[in-house]
């Protein structure tokens, strides 16, 4: 019995031992992929910025506080609205007074225009009349007398008084219409043009301040910068809001130094936006940098991009991320680039031949973020060895595995 077990525990020694060397001398399970056809994107992919193509800016006019609020950022407005209104009571109270002023001096220019004040005016015609009516009686009189001396019937002396008496009321009404012309000359009426034009010049100031009172927008659009509230103090020049078309909007997006070579006028252009996941806005180069910037740690050249936004629901000022595709080729050969390797100062992969791998130079064309076009080295169908933590040879047998 003892004999036997000594066998058996032999025998499982053995197995052991031949599972042990074989599996030791196994070749090991690396990675692959094949190679395929496919369409090759190559395309840039950073951040940019967005800001509208046309804009303007409202700035307050006057001093003083915000009284009211008509909008808010994002609202759309037209050309001509209103954005927010200044306290206006002392302006009021000024324009008050300016157009108390422009009465008074329409009333004084009336009366001088009429003649004078009424009520002298009255009292020397109604002497005017009242020696009008003396002077027609005592023409009357001198005429009568006239024809009683040819019958001689009153004397001379009587004649000459008469004649006298026409002469006094004569004199006595160019008297009194002297006084009248002299109660109103020419510089007191230029005088009181000029007190008028000064009112009205006092009334069209205060209502320019008024206006002032009342920030409006420059132009139609969309407001992409607003921050003031109720009670917020202005001083002139301040800026209210910046206010800009944003149905297109332009894009600057920031590319490195070593990629701008690859950017071309009218290449197509995708943007996302963190804050609105899965939505997407596309457009195309516009322009292309003039100078290379400092931008953080990074040497970028400023792209701009003219792209759509006809639900107005990308920002001016947002940060995006941007993608600019610089070629698309439709079904390239292609391997992961993550099989690439370099070797001795050269690119290549590592092809499956039988059992074993082999170092295979190639030239590589389009590249995207994940895969490369080949444009010599590799055919359609190769295994190509992907990423693995075992070092690889030339020759070294291996067992494929395709994930």
């Amino acid at each position: 019995m003892k004999r036997l077990l000594l066998i058996l525990i032999a025998i499982v020694s053995i197995i052991l031992i031949f599972l042990l060397t074989k599996r030791r001398n196994a070749a090991p399970e690396i990675p692959f992929t094949r190679v395929v056809k496919e369409t090759v994107v190559s395309a840039l992919t950073t951040n940019g910025k967005v800001e509208p193509i046309e804009w303007a800016s409202a700035r307050a006019e006057a001093a003083g506080l915000v009284r009211r609020v008509a909008v808010k950022r994002g609202d759309r407005v037209a050309a001509g609205a209103v954005l927010v209104e200044l306290d206006a009571g002392p302006a009021q109270g000024e324009l008050a007074a300016a157009e108390a002023k422009v009465a008074q001096s329409q009333a004084e220019l009336q009366t001088i225009q009429a003649g004078g004040r009424a009520a002298e005016v009255a009292t020397i015609q109604g002497s005017i009349d009242a020696a009008k009516l003396e002077l027609a009686a005592a023409q009357r009189d001198y005429e009568a007398n006239l024809r009683l001396q040819q019958k001689k019937a009153v004397t001379g002396v009587e004649v000459t008084a008469s004649k006298e008496r026409v002469d006094r009321a004569k004199q006595q009404i160019a008297a009194l219409e002297a006084r009248r012309g002299v109660l109103v000359t020419a510089p007191d009426r230029s005088a009181a043009e000029a007190r008028l034009r000064e009112a009205r010049a006092a009334v069209d100031s205060a209502r320019q301040k008024l206006a002032m009172l009342t920030v409006k927008a420059p132009v139609g659009g969309t407001v992409y910068q607003f921050d003031l509230k109720p009670g917020a103090y202005l001083n002139p020049g301040d800026l209210v809001a910046n206010i800009g078309r944003l149905d297109n909007v332009r894009v600057i997006v920031y590319v490195d130094e070593p990629d701008l070579g690859r950017v071309e006028i009218g290449m197509p252009v995708t943007i996302t936006w963190d804050a609105i996941p899965g939505r997407q806005w596309t457009g195309a180069v516009e322009r292309k940098p003039s100078q290379v910037i400092a931008l953080g740690t990074r040497q970028v050249g400023e792209v701009g991009c003219v792209i759509g936004n006809p639900d107005l629901d990308l920002l001016a000022g947002t940060n995006v991320n941007a993608e600019i595709r610089s070629k698309v080729v439709d079904g390239a050969l292609t391997v992961p680039n993550a099989a690439l390797r370099r070797e001795a100062g050269k690119i290549g992969v590592f092809v499956l031949s039988g059992k074993q791998i082999e170092w295979r130079e190639v030239k590589l064309g389009v590249a995207s973020v994940v895969k490369s076009q080949v444009l010599a080295g590799l055919n359609e169908g190769d295994s190509v060895a992907l990423p693995t933590d075992k070092t690889l040879k030339e020759k070294m047998p291996v067992a494929p595995v395709y994930p």
